[in-house]
């Protein structure tokens, strides 16, 4: 059977976790959008690639695989997939669970010295950290509930939502008792 997963949601909010522990269990390939839409740089995050050349990576990897599980946003550039996708899932966690996890991600990726002013990365990962935070609140014009709830109800089938303070194995049994046969994608809702 074809299983090509999609799972979203905010930053920190474990759809890469998730993703991953899915691929796990059913011998998936895993992507991450991240990996299309920025550049390998170091340290990371530092350049976007061109619209255009993510666009062309996202296709391959997907199309050369019967089946996969995607994590991240990628609302509007990577819409040419939503016809690909057998299962759209939507994490919605707790702002302060998510900004919790960011800051402690922050910290093993550059190193307790990122929260001091005088560290050159210091600017950014303040940036970074706002950005996130905004996202319960932010409009559309940003990667924020909002405009995630757009492109939610613009899909053609139901998506899958898993909302609360879920640990990784509730998560992932939600998502495999959804795509098991018989079972529509989305037919109930997951709530906390």
């Amino acid at each position: 059977m074809t299983h090509r997963i999609h799972i979203f949601g905010a930053s920190g909010s474990g759809t890469t976790t998730l993703a991953k522990a899915l691929a796990d269990v059913m011998r998936l390939p895993h992507f991450d959008t991240d990996d299309f839409f920025w550049e390998q740089t170091d340290p990371p995050f530092q350049a976007i690639r061109k619209r255009a050349e993510r666009q062309r990576l996202l296709r391959e990897a997907l199309t050369q695989n019967e089946s996969f599980a995607l994590s991240g946003s990628l609302c509007g550039w990577g819409d040419f997939a939503i016809p690909m996708f057998t299962c759209v899932v939507f994490l919605h966690t707790p702002s302060g669970v998510r900004m919790e996890r960011l800051g402690r991600r922050e910290i093993e990726r550059y190193g307790p010295g990122i929260e001091k002013p005088d560290h050159p990365g210091h600017e950014q990962h303040k940036e970074f950290l706002e950005w996130a935070a905004a996202y319960d609140l932010g409009g559309l014009e940003m990667r924020s509930k909002s405009s995630h709830e757009e492109w939610i109800n613009a899909l053609p089938y139901p998506v899958v939502r898993i909302e609360g303070n879920r640990t990784i194995q509730e998560s992932l049994k939600i998502v495999l008792n959804e795509i098991s046969p018989g079972n529509a994608p989305g037919r109930s809702p997951q709530t906390a």
